[in-house]
């Protein structure tokens, strides 16, 4: 009368060994959604498959819906390494205090914002009082929380109280099209995509304008999951930083992610961030 329970249980722990395995041999590896889902997994695609073959495993990329969605996945264990702005960054340390970012691009320890607009009546800050106005997403570092963090420190403006609208288009190119399209005044988006937009022809430089850019802040980096083997950290830190420009087939992955190369980073690099987003109410 055991025996088929017994072959249940052995099924099914043979089943979880499998799983376990499966997921010992694979990086699970997602993006805060900061872009169109298409163009994160092109812009991916190339350093994965570095990637892989520089660690000899299976690189996933794992598509999700939201910022808050990659900020939990990893810091609950179920990715393994994600692409984060400063603020998801923060968000995923205050949960997990061992998640380390590996690496940044060298432009995100001197990163900008770029506010923007194609309204001719529109020439800094101050002309835009009363007027409509686009964020990225509320949690996007370079669309939202450091734009806001200058605005009220260098300006004393209150986005609630200063403009007649605010709405957040939820990515860095949807931004740009809103506002080339006129349906906000201006707009604020991260100075890399602001800078690829510009060079592929997706925006018209001679309807929409930069008017205005932020100082310099930590942005982006490669962060992984608290619990991950040292060894395979050390590995995929090595793996970034080997990426070298004046090779061709390294050059082609470090142009689509917009870096002329990556560089070490640490959590004391986004103190600064912190304290922005404790500033405008989203920490608590």
């Amino acid at each position: 009368m055991f025996k088929r329970p017994l072959a249940l249980a052995a099924g099914l722990v043979l089943s979880c060994s499998a799983l376990l395995a499966n997921a010992a041999d694979t990086l699970r590896v997602s993006a805060i959604p900061d872009e169109a889902p298409t163009e994160l997994l092109r812009k991916f695609k190339p350093l994965g498959d570095y990637l892989g073959q520089q660690l000899g495993m299976k690189v996933q990329f794992v598509p999700v819906s939201d910022y808050p969605a990659v900020v939990e996945a990893l810091a609950t264990n179920r990715l393994d390494m994600a692409w984060l702005g400063g603020f998801t960054f923060v968000q995923v340390h205050l949960k997990d205090p061992t998640a380390t970012p590996l690496v940044q691009r060298e432009q995100d320890s001197k990163f900008t914002s770029k506010f923007i607009t194609a309204n001719p009546d529109v020439h800094s800050l101050a002309d835009l009082k009363g007027k409509t106005f686009a964020f990225g997403s509320i949690s996007s570092t370079s669309g939202s929380l450091m734009p806001r963090y200058f605005m009220l420190k260098n300006d004393d403006i209150k986005p609630e109280g200063y403009f007649s609208r605010i709405a957040y288009s939820g990515a860095h190119d949807a931004t740009a099209a809103w506002v080339q399209a006129g349906k906000v005044d201006a707009g604020v988006l991260n100075a890399s995509v602001w800078d690829k937009l510009v060079a592929s022809g997706k925006v018209d430089t001679d309807k929409v304008k930069v008017f205005a850019t932020t100082p310099t802040y930590y942005d982006y980096n490669w962060t992984v999951r608290g619990n991950m083997d040292p060894a395979l950290k050390d590995k995929i830190k090595a793996a970034f930083l080997a990426l070298d420009p004046s090779k061709p087939e390294h050059k082609a992955i470090l142009d689509l992610q917009a870096a002329s190369r990556f560089i070490e980073t640490r959590p004391s690099n986004y103190e600064g961030t912190e304290e922005a987003a404790r500033a405008a109410g989203l920490l608590k």
